[in-house]
């Protein structure tokens, strides 16, 4: 039975291959995401340091992906997918024994410089299969990443419960779980994983600041009306980002919880999310404008941000969280399909790098931001992250225009 459900897609044994490493990568990248915060916490950090351990990661991923990626095209897929993997499995082991902030540090800017993982995944897939099956295909990758972000916080809870490891307290045995599946995402691709890149196929490497694609990203925001959809992405990003730091430590000193409960909270957070992307976004986004949609999503990701200060309270947190799960998938997906709708078939590829990169800066700037708010109380980062995502709605209202789907 199963092989015929897999038959039914009819899609290369690789690919799959590369869904279950996509799967199990994201695994391993979202069972950290609960435990960061309390574990910089607990090696003294404030909540402005704490926030640029998020940054420093974002900027060490932003500046390497593109390096990553062309050398890809130059050396093969599957060795550079390969190095990738390794390098969160070393960062994640030294995480889980860090007991100074500096080597905390250390290691999520060596896990941002070899976390290039999707754009390596993405290209195999490009590799694999015909043109006409790529919308399927990259449809089924994700949904695979997705799926890590319901199980990896539920797995970082587990690892919290388990006798610790000689060296690794409590928090760290999540990072010690996070570099044991990143570990079989290794073997998989070693053993299993074929080339998909042929010799005849690879390009050479051209050295230069060209390989970073800032040029692009720069001129890229000029474009009409495309320039208008990344700032969108660059908005949006941004105001969410501010909120996914900022609502850490109100959880946890201002609701008086603690780290497992934070992994319970992504854990649901991720279940309705993809809830959401199965059942609400496909046939709203059918019957309604796209740009209207995308801004009534973000003006209640507003209303829910400064509702969260004003009735600080466990219950009203919990529903007010289960609603922003719902709304919140919606925008990138929009985003999305209007960079399809409004360019160049033969740059689709190129304009979907940009958007990616985009908000890859916005994934820097929000915590950085965030952490700094935190400062001057808790529920700081929720008042401007509400008013700044009203703002974004309203200027993505003005643009009704030029981006009518």
């Amino acid at each position: 039975m199963f092989k015929k459900f897999i038959k039914s897609f009819n899609l290369p044994l690789r690919f799959w291959v590369i869904a279950l490493i996509a799967f199990i990568n994201s695994v391993s990248f979202t069972i950290i995401i609960p435990i960061l915060y309390p574990y910089a916490k607990e090696l003294g950090l404030t909540d402005f340091e704490a926030s640029l351990l998020t940054t420093a990661y974002a900027i060490s991923q932003f500046l390497a992906t593109p390096i990553l990626g062309r050398l890809s095209d130059a050396w093969g897929r599957k060795p550079l997918l390969i190095a990738s993997l390794i390098g969160t499995v070393v960062a994640n082991l030294i995480s889980s024994v860090a007991t100074v902030a500096w080597v905390l540090f250390a290691a999520r800017i060596l896990d941002g410089l070899t976390g290039g993982n999707n754009s390596i995944a993405n290209a195999i897939i490009s590799d694999s299969t015909e043109p006409q099956e790529r919308p399927k295909a990259f449809g089924l990758f994700d949904a695979a990443f997705r799926s890590g972000f319901v199980t990896g916080p539920a797995i970082s809870y587990g690892a919290q419960l388990l006798p610790p490891l000689p060296g690794v307290s409590p928090l760290g045995m999540s990072f010690a779980a996070a570099a044991l599946i990143a570990l079989v995402s290794v073997v998989l691709t070693w053993v299993i994983l074929p080339e998909t890149l042929p010799a005849q196929k690879r390009s050479s490497v051209s050295w230069g600041w060209g390989m970073f694609g800032l040029d692009k990203m720069v001129t890229g925001l000029v474009q009409v009306p495309l320039g208008n959809v990344f700032t969108l992405t660059l908005l949006s990003g941004i105001t969410f980002t501010v909120f996914t730091f900022g609502f850490q430590p109100f959880f946890l000193e201002v609701l008086n919880q603690d780290a497992k409960g934070l992994a319970i909270l992504f854990t649901v957070f991720g279940v309705l999310g993809i809830m959401a992307q199965i059942f609400f976004v496909g046939p709203l986004t059918r019957r309604f404008n796209l740009v209207q949609l995308l801004c009534a999503a973000i003006a209640a990701r507003s209303l829910i941000f400064l509702l969260i200060p004003t009735l600080p309270t466990l219950p009203v947190f919990v529903l007010l969280i289960c609603s922003l799960s719902l709304t919140n998938a919606f925008p990138m997906p929009i985003l999305t399909t209007l960079i399809s709708l409004k360019s160049d078939p033969q740059k689709q590829g190129e304009m979907m790098g940009l958007n990616a990169s985009y908000l890859s800066m916005s994934n820097a700037i929000g915590p950085m931001v965030s952490g700094w708010l935190v400062g001057f109380g808790y529920g700081v980062p929720f008042w401007v992250a509400g008013v700044m995502a009203a703002l974004t709605a309203t200027y993505g209202l003005r643009l009704r225009s030029l981006l009518r789907d």
